[in-house]
């Protein structure tokens, strides 16, 4: 896909000094991450890399994506309510990874005990490539959807507020990415909605709940539990997972429930591509079930049998064809080529092979911009960029009270980064230029 912005990228002194304007600009607005040497300060903080030009995005397809987003709430919430559904889908996964266990422990000690919460809130993000097709048209294909810490909403768009309350945000200790996380106070707080941000740990020391299973944290009730921690193993102690069952033992509306959380899980993406599973999830809603399977890349089981050995061979011996992914959030974890090649070998004949999924692999039509990195020179790359549509629902009990898209999050990485997201220091942010 040409850019418009062809003789300012080949003009290097012009470049070095749009670029200079646009880091002024950056800090100015607010496009801000603390440093990875201070990362629980903000007395030093730095721009959060971004690219010198928006990047050219077919308008078709941006439609596209934000028209399939309330799709893809209502199918992330009926996936949350159909208990069945994720224990067969997880079942084969639970025995081989931990961290997903122990979510799903969590969801049926809440199933058991009877859930306390009534109102349900999502804040979603579904992530698209632009596959280029045979004929060189580009085609809209997801690549996950983020049902938990969704991050990067306050500096690329706007949340709005859902209701008058006290907002608890769940908070890593050493978070980076803090200015992104304050966008979202700051509109809350206009709205006279007060947040108050807290660890695992302080909730394992300060929360409680009374007989009615409301949640307190330091004497005040909390309306609202906002996750923006919780969503890697890392971020769990024993301490930790006692906190999580605390909160979703609750009353509290939290974003997401665990049920929610699990619903985001890569197996669950790859049982949904499955025929029929979406009428089952959405009966009588064939238009929606339609938008969605459009924006399906290849997906497919590592389960032990014949679909899974099928799937790993086709695998070796074509591997540029696609992408091994881990039950993990983050950014980073995903296998590719020669590593995927040595991963799949170890697994092939291991129950273990079962906490991973395969994906075709998306190979969207590179394009040239700039990327502006804090301590690194203006520098015109071939890159591609990846799509993120913002979706938002509130449920009450069984019914659906708001759904709606968000907003939009574009990130642009040189071509030569398989994996990896701003936080992880791969990709900038941009923004898209319809065409």
């Amino acid at each position: 896909m040409a850019t418009n912005w062809g003789s300012l990228l080949q003009d290097k002194q012009q470049l070095e000094e749009l670029a200079r304007q646009a880091v002024d600009r950056a800090l100015a607005e607010g496009v801000l991450l603390r440093t990875s040497q201070e990362p629980t300060s903000s007395e030093v903080v730095s721009y959060a890399p971004f690219t010198l030009f928006p990047s050219l995005v077919p308008s078709a397809l941006l439609e596209q994506a934000y028209a399939v987003q309330m799709d893809f709430n209502l199918l992330v919430d009926a996936v949350s309510q159909n208990a069945a559904f994720l224990e067969q889908t997880l079942s084969s996964t639970i025995k081989q990874d931990d961290f997903t266990a122990r979510l799903f422990d969590i969801h049926k000690q809440v199933l058991k005990e009877g859930i306390a919460q009534t109102v349900f809130l999502g804040l979603n993000r579904s992530d698209y490539m632009f596959q280029r097709s045979a004929d060189g048209s580009p085609a809209l294909k997801q690549i996950e959807i983020n049902t938990i810490s969704a991050s990067f909403g306050g500096l690329a768009s706007r949340t709005p507020a859902v209701h008058r309350a006290l907002v608890l945000l769940i908070a890593q200790e050493k978070e980076r990415n803090i200015f992104d996380q304050r966008a979202i106070e700051n509109e809350l707080l206009a709205r006279n909605i007060h947040v108050i941000r807290r660890t695992f740990e302080d909730i394992s020391e300060k929360g409680s709940l009374d007989q009615d299973r409301r949640l307190f944290v330091d004497g005040q009730e909390i309306a609202v539990v906002y996750f923006r921690d919780g969503y890697m193993p890392r971020q769990y102690s024993l301490q930790n997972w006692e906190a999580r069952l605390l909160l979703e033992r609750s009353h509290a509306a939290k974003c997401p429930d665990i049920a929610t959380q699990l619903a985001g899980t890569k197996k669950v993406q790859q049982e949904l591509s499955r025929p029929g599973m979406l009428e089952m999830l959405l009966p009588g809603q064939p238009e929606a079930v339609a938008r969605l399977r459009a924006t399906f890349a290849g997906l497919y089981s590592l389960d032990v049998g014949e679909e899974g050995d099928q799937a790993i061979a086709e695998a070796l011996a074509a591997p540029s064809r696609f992408v091994l992914k881990p039950q993990r959030e983050g950014g980073g974890n995903n296998l590719y080529g020669e590593e995927m090649v040595q991963a799949l070998k170890q697994l092939k004949d291991s129950e273990e092979r079962a906490s991973y999924i395969l994906m075709e692999k998306i190979e969207p039509e590179p394009f040239e911009n700039c990327l502006l990195r804090p301590g690194s020179p203006a520098r015109v790359v071939q890159c591609i960029s990846e799509l993120g549509i913002f979706g938002v629902y509130v449920r009450q009990e069984k019914t659906l009270v708001m759904n709606k898209h968000v907003g939009h999050l574009l990130r642009t990485k040189a071509i030569e980064h398989a994996d990896g997201g701003v936080a992880a220091g791969v990709a900038v942010l941009d923004n898209p230029y319809p065409v």
